[in-house]
């Protein structure tokens, strides 16, 4: 009976296998590279939806007129300062957020609502 259930276990095991590696396959289809290009299928920012927008796939460089160039000291400087300035408010606007939402919440449990 213990046989049984070994090779039951292990034929669950092997179709796992292949089924995350699938799934894998299947997320990695948005971005498509090519060179030194990638290309990203579909994407949302700001609430508009973009299509195949190409980045450089090399650390460095930016796209523009259509090729790949070297991005200069001070273009690199601004962006990583504006990452981090990004990242900063992103940090304290999701923290309001959630200050709220717990402050809601607490209200509703008060007044027996949860």
């Amino acid at each position: 009976m213990s046989d049984i259930l070994d090779r039951i276990y292990n034929i669950i095991e092997e179709k796992f296998a292949i089924l995350k590696e699938h799934l894998m396959l299947e997320a990695n289809r948005n971005v498509i590279k090519s060179g030194r290009t990638k290309i990203i299928r579909a994407r949302v920012r700001g609430g508009k939806v973009q299509r195949r927008k190409k980045f450089s796939a090399v650390k460095g460089y930016t796209i523009r007129g259509g090729k790949v160039v070297r991005m200069s000291p001070s273009e690199k400087r601004k962006r990583k300062i504006g990452a981090r300035r990004a990242k900063l408010k992103r940090k304290a606007k999701m923290a309001r957020a959630l200050m709220k939402r717990k402050r809601s919440l607490r209200k509703r449990a008060a007044i027996g609502l949860k």
